[in-house]
């Protein structure tokens, strides 16, 4: 049965942007700053993170255009390489989506409390209470549809956005922080070459990178987008300008009103942009940001995550039951229940997670650059479609090819900064490989036993 095309430009614009902006861009700077040292490097930083995201913008628009499915970035790598890579990337996806959707909505839930509750009831019981409803409550929505849920998206993102914006606007309201001049310093004690500022923007850049991540998801939802050729490549640039604007913004802001030396150090740093335009009603202008942001974080997470589990259960990388849809509302319920299930579990356990999801970091890189990789198989297994229906990036190959090394070189970033979790990343990635692996045979066993017990039967 094909999916019903639900989906519109503005919806998938404002499911780009929720994939995208989460918590990240309240805290990031703050690391990015302490990193660079020098505001130059900061904002160079951010530039080249906008710049090569948009240019992946590009990439995936081209591959949603051409291969637009439902679960399209589990079936990119299960077409284009092997159905254990796309088992091992998704299946480590899902698991740190789940694990950081639970921990993004607790932390959401401390800023509520905060502000909703008197102190005597500020305990991690009645922030586990709150966390819990919100995701059952967004469980609910998504039941009803994807109209529903993408309406939900909808508001939910237009609202982030302005309050962004909003927070932006507090480099109109003077008395910014006096400014110490910044100074780059070198761990021999020496003046910096070249290779020392070559660092340190590496470094800056595993930050900011994955401060861009997340629009790759954008392509599991590329069988329910209307017109899906057109729209999904207008979809995801539209909605990484919204967001490379509001990044450099933000981040200019901060810089301003902050200033940049107190910036490596700061402290709920947009807590103090709201402090300067609302005063002392600031911080529950900033809770009420933070927790909308969770909403919209949670909820597009509950759209994209269970039609990566779908896709797998299509090609029996999972039980066949994950690929059934409730006839009237086409809801994936057994891939949204499990999906929330883990979600559930994970907020009793999110702390065991911290390490898989710091582990992850390194296979964001190897999935990204892979998946955008698979470009280069695309254009020869789909040079038979009518080339004025699809998007054709320009200065192909360049751009993939400078995108992939991009992303090398964050991975190399990665591993100069934290050996450990390099090399663990990739042992969780080369472990679900296996699982894959094993769960084939064991599954050929069982069919061949089922096969030998009927004709001993018969």
């Amino acid at each position: 049965m094909q999916p019903k095309k639900q989906l519109s430009l503005f919806d998938l614009s404002m499911i780009v942007v929720s994939l995208v902006i989460g918590m990240g861009i309240f805290r990031t700077p703050v690391n990015v700053a302490a990193k660079a040292q020098i505001p130059e490097l900061f904002f160079l930083a951010w530039i080249i993170g906008g710049l090569v995201a948009y240019c992946g913008a590009l990439i995936y628009a081209e591959i949603g255009s051409r291969f637009p499915v439902t679960g399209g970035y589990y079936k990119i790598f299960s077409t284009c390489y092997h159905p254990s890579v796309a088992f091992a990337i998704n299946g480590i996806v899902v698991l740190t989506s789940a694990a950081s959707m639970a921990g993004v909505t607790l932390i959401g839930s401390e800023y509520l409390s905060s502000v909703i509750f008197p102190p005597a009831m500020q305990t991690d019981f009645y922030r586990l209470v709150i966390a819990a409803i919100t995701i059952l409550i967004f469980y609910s929505i998504n039941l009803m549809g994807l109209k529903a849920s993408s309406k939900v998206q909808n508001i939910l993102t237009v609202i982030k956005i302005t309050l962004v914006l909003t927070l932006i606007c507090a480099i109109f309201f003077g008395g910014q922080t006096e400014n110490i001049t910044p100074v780059f310093k070198t761990v021999s004690g020496n003046s910096p070459v070249w290779s020392d500022y070559g660092k340190a923007l590496g470094i800056c850049l595993i930050a900011v990178t994955f401060s861009f991540a997340g629009y790759t998801q954008t392509i599991n939802l590329g069988g329910e987008v209307k017109d899906a050729k057109k729209m999904i490549p207008k979809g995801i640039k539209m909605g990484l300008f919204i967001i490379i604007s509001l990044y450099l913004l933000i981040n200019y802001a901060y810089v301003k009103v902050i200033g940049f030396e107190q910036l490596k150090t700061a402290h709920s740093i947009a807590a103090i942009l709201a402090g300067k335009i609302f005063g002392p009603a600031g911080f529950t202008i900033l809770s009420a940001v933070i927790f909308l942001s969770v909403l919209g974080y949670v909820n597009v997470n509950l759209l994209s995550n269970p039609r990566a589990m779908f896709a797998m259960g299509e090609e029996k990388a999972l039980p066949s039951i994950f690929a059934q849809k409730n006839k009237k509302t086409e809801v994936m319920v057994v891939s949204l229940t499990t999906f929330t299930a883990l979600v559930m579990t994970t907020l009793f356990f999110a702390q065991t997670f911290d390490k898989i999801v710091n582990y992850s970091i390194i296979l964001e890189c190897i999935g990204t650059a892979s998946s955008a990789a698979t470009l280069f198989i695309l254009r020869r297994t789909t040079a038979h479609l009518d080339q004025n229906s699809i998007y054709k990036m320009k200065w192909y190959p360049a751009l993939p090819i400078l995108f992939i090394s991009f992303y090398l070189f964050v991975g190399i970033s990665i591993y100069q900064d934290d050996p450990s979790a390099a090399i663990n990343g990739l042992y969780i990635f080369i472990g679900f490989i296996a699982i894959y692996f094993i769960s084939k045979i064991v599954n050929k066993k069982k069919k061949i036993a089922d096969a030998a017990e009927g004709t001993a039967l018969k």
